[in-house]
């Protein structure tokens, strides 16, 4: 994985060489009379850049690609890509990073300038330093704004592709998955933030670079604030799996099984055809399905060795109605409190707290209900070896329309994504579990402590 990561970054440096190049060789005469407006908007970019927070999956999002941009249009030349190049050499110094990290971020963002450069000049661009009429902007707009847009687009998207690309390759994660994680957060903002570039520029060529730096003060204040509201959010994040660790931490018994079923339950909603935003709802209640299992009264059934009681599995059965009212006690997880509360419900109204059935149960719950019941059966018991993939697709079949939804049996089933449900997930640990399964699974696995 090691070597994928530096063989695509060596591809990118000479990538970026080679562009660079070609920037150089378009580049008119006399264009080193301009290096100085070049290396003053890229020294702007420090201060972005030294404000740069980190995204999920450990990528960087700052403002300093504003003034990298507006260089871009105000000196379409090899002195933008050098200023560019210098700027994030001096950034990367400093850092701790591992050299080829260094150079694949210097590489990325000479890349990103030089395409911005070629795309902005064969769009019919040119320097706005010259541009006539340059004190009004609606004019400048019409006239060299489609052409700065649609550089700024395509050098902005693949910037952001290349860094996605090797953090899916350092990670052995899909790009898709990367993408969606850490551009979420930032797509819209960076897409609004685009006409800004375009204004940034023109104050510069129309006025001087004084008032651009004045502009960009309050730039930088409102991506602090955006940064603050991030930070806040990962904040949270990281809140629901100290839930879950402390969960996991008094009950070592069911160590990973949330982890687990969060796994399984963003799988099976991706293949039922969920969008992304539901996949992350669904990921969160069912990382939270059993937290009710936290409180002190059901210490005492969850360590205990034996088959429960009546009394005992009447004590168990609390705990998705408990697990959705902690929740309920955090607003920004309001929206998954009845995924928790009906998480063992049964399709066919058999099960709990509610008795619900069919589509009135929540359609987080009825796939979290797949997720809990599937690692249940291909987890190591007592009195058992996992289940294997065509043992568990049998009692899918065999619960379809009692405890499962059925069009959710089927949508799986027949899905390429079924197989990944078997694979194991690195680091979590499959043995000695207890999970609560359906009714019928009850009775064909449940042997012991009344699970």
């Amino acid at each position: 994985m090691r070597t994928r990561v530096k063989i695509f970054a060596a591809a990118v440096i000479l990538t970026a060489v080679g562009l660079t190049a070609v920037v150089v060789a378009v580049s008119p005469r006399g264009s080193t009379a301009y290096l100085s407006d070049s290396l003053i908007l890229c020294a702007l970019a420090i201060a972005g850049e030294m404000l740069a927070f980190t995204l999920p999956n450990r990528a960087i999002g700052s403002v300093g690609f504003i003034p990298y941009f507006a260089a871009a249009v105000l000196v379409p030349a090899w002195p933008s890509v050098f200023a560019v190049a210098v700027v994030r050499a001096g950034i990367e110094m400093v850092s701790d990073r591992e050299t080829i990290k260094r150079l694949f971020n210097i590489a990325t963002q000479t890349f990103m300038e030089a395409v911005a450069i070629l795309c902005y000049l064969a769009l019919g661009g040119s320097s706005l330093l010259h541009a006539p009429n340059i004190a009004s902007l609606p004019h400048i707009a019409q006239q060299y704004g489609l052409a700065a847009m649609g550089a700024f687009t395509l050098a902005f998207f693949i910037n952001n592709f290349l860094v996605f690309v090797v953090i899916a390759l350092a990670s052995g994660r899909s790009v898709k998955s990367v993408v969606f994680e850490s551009s979420r957060a930032t797509f819209v903002v960076d897409l609004l933030t685009s006409p800004l570039v375009f204004v940034f520029a023109w104050v510069y060529a129309a006025f001087s670079a004084l008032a651009a730096a004045a502009l960009w003060v309050p730039i930088l204040g409102l991506r602090q604030v955006h940064r603050i509201n991030l930070e806040l959010e990962r904040t949270n994040e990281e809140l629901l799996e100290l839930m879950v660790k402390s969960l996991e931490a008094r009950d070592p018994y069911t160590s990973g099984h949330s982890r687990r079923v969060h796994h399984y339950s963003t799988i099976i909603a991706r293949a039922i055809g969920l969008s992304d935003r539901q996949i992350e709802e669904v990921g969160h209640a069912a990382l939270l399905h059993d937290v009710g299992k936290i409180y002190e009264k059901y210490a005492p059934v969850l360590s205990k060795q034996d088959k429960l009681t009546p009394e005992e599995w009447a004590i168990i059965k609390d705990h998705p109605a408990d697990g959705a009212n902690l929740v309920a006690t955090m607003s920004r997880l309001r929206g998954v409190v009845p995924a928790i509360r009906h998480h063992h419900e049964n399709w066919d109204g058999t099960g709990y707290p509610d008795g619900l059935a069919g589509e009135m149960i929540p359609l987080a719950s009825r796939i979290i209900r797949f997720a809990d019941t599937i690692d249940a059966m291909t987890t190591e018991r007592p009195y058992r070896r996992p289940l294997s993939e065509s043992q568990v697709r049998g009692e899918v079949v065999r619960c379809r329309s009692t405890q499962f939804d059925p069009a959710i049996a089927d949508k799986l089933l027949s899905s390429a994504m079924w197989t990944t449900l078997f694979a194991p997930s690195a680091g979590e640990p499959r043995t000695r579990e207890l999970a609560i399964l359906p009714t019928d699974s009850q009775k064909a696995f449940a042997r012991s402590r009344g699970a």
